[in-house]
């Protein structure tokens, strides 16, 4: 089951699919400063990432979106 964010349309969230798994590449490298800070609001507002002591991380919707991309890129 996908639950849809209803304050993001369509397409946005698509875009913001297809580059997640290089956003949290870039999270892993510490290179933060690299992700437009929309698609940071608009990776909150999905819940998948979450602001944690002033730094980004991944959250339980993320890490389980994470997976779901890397098996259909296989």
């Amino acid at each position: 089951m996908t639950t849809h964010s209803p304050t993001l349309p369509a397409l946005r969230r698509e875009s913001l699919r297809d580059g997640f798994l290089h956003t949290v590449d870039l999270l892993k490298q510490r290179r933060a400063d690299q992700i437009g800070e929309g698609d940071i609001a608009d990776y909150v507002t999905l819940d998948w990432l979450e602001w944690n002591g002033g730094g980004l991380r991944v959250t339980t919707v993320g890490s389980n979106l994470c997976r779901q991309l890397a098996t259909q890129q296989r």
